[in-house]
Order: C-alpha cells, then structure tokens, then sequence
C-alpha cells in the first residue's frame, strides 16, 4: 500500500512541474561555417576626385547556419591593426553576400578614428554572420587592408590669414578687440586646426575672430543652448549664437577643427572661488567680484575696486549665497562667526585671503610702469589710469629696440608682476616684459598697455 502511494505522489510532482514548466521541444543545431571574406584589393589609396567612386567592394561566401539563410544578418567590422576591433566600425548587410564602400566613406571611417590627412594605414576587415537576434557568431578570416587617407575641403573655411583669437566675457580680456595677444591668440597646429590654453571665466561666453581688432567676421554657434556644447559641438562662420563657456572657471584648451567644423573645450585645472560680497555691490554674493586660487588650495587673491560712499566693509563666503560665510575675527584672521570686514576707505585693492589658515590682508594699490625705456630709466614709474567702468588699467609708453619694462604698484617692488612665458600670463616678480628670451620682443614706438587685474586669479596684459 506504502508503494502504490509513494508511485502516485512522485507523479503528481512530476505533473505538477510539467504543468508549470512546459516548454516547446528546443531544436537540434549541428556546427556552422562561417563565410570566406575577399576584398576587391587590399591596397586602397583614393584621392579627393575619387570621393564618389567606389573604392573597396568586399564579398562572402555564404555561411552555414542551422536556418533559413535569409534571415541571416551580416556586420562587417573595420578597425586598425592591433585593437583586435575593440574600436571598431560595423556596418550591417542583410540580404546579400557583398557590400560597397565608396571613398568618402571610407575616409570618413579613418578620420573619425582621429587619423591623419594624406597618410596610409593597415586596417583590418571581418565579416560576422548571425540570426538577426544575434545567435550563433560565426566569425569570417580577417582581411589586412592598406588604406590611405585624403584631405576633402573644410567644412569650415579656416582663416585666410592662419590666425585665430579668443575674445568675450569668458575671457580674460573680456569684450576687448583688439584682444590681449598674447593670452588669447591660438597656435596654429596644421592649415585646418587651431588650439590654445586660456583662462575662462566660468558661465560666460566666447567668440573667435580670424581678425584682432575686427568685427566683421566671428566664428560662432548656431544655437548655444544646445546641452553639453560648453565642452564642445558644431561651430561655423557668422552664426546665431556665441559659444557658450564652461560652467567652472579655471584654465582650458580649445581645439579648433575646421576640416570637421567642430571644437572641443577641455579643463585643464579649475580655480578656487572666494566671493566678496560687500556694502559696495549690495551684500549679494551671487554677483559678487571674487579671488581666484590657482591651485585650488584655498590660497585666493584679486583684485577689487570699492568706490566712494557707503561702509567700506565686505565678508568672504565660499559659495555664492550666505551659507558658508567667513568674517573678521581680529588681527588678519578669519572666522565663520566673524565680523564684518572694513577697509579704511575707497579704492583698487588687492585682497588675499587663506580659508586653510583663515587670515586675510587688503593692500590699496595704484599702478604703473617702469622699464628700460628712455622716460622710465628703471628710475620713474609711468602712472597709469583706472577706469571703473570697464575695470582695467591703460597707460602710454614709448620704447626703443630692446626695451623692456614691468607693473609695479605703488611705485615699489613689493609687488610687480612681469611674464616668464610670453602666453601673457603675469606673475608677481615675473620676468621682464620684452625679453626676448622670456616671452617677445617690443617694436620701437609708442604703445597703449593694458593692464587686466580684473580676473580671478589669473592676470594679463595688452600691448598695441
């Protein structure tokens, strides 16, 4: 009796599982053999008249799949020599033993994987057969194809007088044109592409100018409130739109390719921020000016002017609102319970602050121009004029061949700032501007500079 109920009770769990579980008959699939891939030659070096012509066909035999051949999907793969098509480009067929690449496209393939102009390279070709759901690979030979690049024309028309120039509220030299040369001139990297590093004021804008000092023509953007285009995107001549800059302010490179028409905008070092929200601007920090720190290390300075009237006092705050505000806490030294911080009247200062050792200093300062040239001697500081309305120092110089000169402030070496680059970049007791071999020459005549103390951190100049 025990027996006939175990026998009933084991086939009701084997019905019960059936019941729950049942599944087709699943097929039997015997060992495909993928297609012999052939290529019309395996050396393929079109030029610009050939851009419409075809100039690769490739062809397979028909793979042994375990069903109907015509619902097979073809993808043939294209990548360089020794990536083993972890880059590759795919291209589906379906429907048909051989496709055909003309010679645009397969220049196209090449420069999009960032090779060069006019330059032959070993490319490997496959072809990869499968059900349409990807089901049973089946993998071709590979192919070693001999491919030469050509130069189409820009999609952009570059300058005609191979130079390029930043100017805007992102830059350093804000709206000024002529721009500050030295900080906001591109080198030129081939006849089609342009890059530069600079300082860019963050949640600004830009424009590039093939003429400094002139309007007439602008590379710009057609709609800059495309997303992610301040990183980069489409650019073309005389559009709509200025480019839109980076969200952070800090140093960048720009690259500029006219052949493809787009650019690329890429951080190289953001700079800590220190707002100085104060009686002079309405105590809001959001619009308030700021120190800059280069190393973001929380060693800031800048410059602010603070007219006549009011109560001559500021704070610090970290972020742009009140909720991470430092204040006056006696003898140079910051707290976040701190008073009110005061000046003893107007005028252009330079403010420095550290939030790691929370101290501070503010210097009133004037400045001027001393130098090698005949009416300075190193002997007489050539003043020059501050206009607020538009925050920068101009001042007028005559030089000889070979002159040189620097900023000073308040007619003493405790703070000067000269170039040790030439990239326009000042630094305080940096090299003598005009040393040829420190940053360039001055032409013999007389000059208008420009002295920009009105960024973050980061200071420059112009010469015209």
């Amino acid at each position: 009796m025990k027996s006939i109920l175990k026998t009933i009770t084991f086939a009701c769990i084997i019905l019960a599982f059936t019941a729950c579980n049942k599944i087709d008959d699943l097929p039997l699939y015997s060992s495909g053999t993928a297609g012999s891939l052939s290529a019309s030659s395996l050396v393929v070096a079109p030029v610009v008249a050939d851009s419409n012509k075809t100039a690769l066909t490739l062809n397979w035999t028909l793979p042994t799949h375990s069903a109907d051949s015509n619902s097979l999907k073809y993808v043939v793969e294209i990548d360089s020599v020794g990536r083993n098509f972890s880059k590759a480009y795919r291209k589906i067929i379906s429907g048909t033993l051989s496709t055909a690449f003309l010679a645009k496209e397969l220049n196209a393939i090449l420069l999009d994987f960032g090779f060069a102009y006019d330059k032959a390279y070993d490319m490997e070709v496959r072809m990869i057969s499968s059900y349409a759901n990807n089901n049973e690979r089946l993998v071709s030979n590979t192919l070693k194809v001999n491919i030469k690049t050509y130069k189409v024309p820009p999609k952009v028309i570059p300058p005609a007088n191979k130079t390029l120039y930043l100017v805007g509220n992102a830059s350093a030299g804000g709206w000024d044109n002529p721009v500050p040369v030295a900080a906001q001139k591109f080198t030129t990297i081939d006849s089609v592409t342009y890059e530069g590093t600079f300082y860019l004021n963050g949640g600004k804008q830009f424009l590039l100018l093939p003429l400094n000092g002139n309007w007439d023509n602008k590379y710009s953007v057609a709609n800059n409130t495309l997303p992610g285009l301040n990183i980069g995107g489409n650019f073309g001549l005389n559009l709509n739109d200025n480019f839109p800059g980076p969200a952070l302010t800090g140093m960048y490179t720009i690259r500029v390719d006219f052949q493809r028409g787009t650019f690329t905008v890429t951080r190289v070092k953001q700079f800590g921020l220190l707002y100085v929200p104060g009686d002079y601007q309405g105590w809001t920090p959001a619009t308030a000016p700021t120190l800059g720190s280069p190393q973001n290390d929380g060693v800031f300075d800048g410059y602010i002017n603070i007219p006549a009237g009011g109560s001559y006092k500021f704070k610090f705050t970290t972020t742009p609102d009140w909720s991470n505000a430092l204040g006056d806490a006696g003898a140079g030294t910051l707290s976040g319970s701190g008073g009110d911080i005061s000046v003893a009247g107007p005028g252009y200062y330079h403010i420095e602050a550290n939030t790691v050792a929370n101290t501070w200093a503010a210097t009133k300062t004037t400045w001027g121009m001393i130098g090698s040239f005949a009416a300075s001697n190193w002997s007489n500081d050539i003043p020059m004029t501050y206009s607020a309305t538009d925050n920068k120092w101009t001042g007028t110089i005559t030089t000889a061949a070979g002159d040189v000169f620097k900023f000073r402030a308040n007619n003493s070496w405790s703070l000067n700032y000269g170039d040790d680059t030439g990239k326009g970049s000042l630094t305080n007791g940096g090299g003598d501007i005009g040393d040829a071999s420190k940053n360039f020459a001055i032409p013999a005549g007389t000059h208008k500079i420009t002295l920009y103390l009105n960024n973050s951190g980061y200071y420059t100049y112009s010469i015209e």
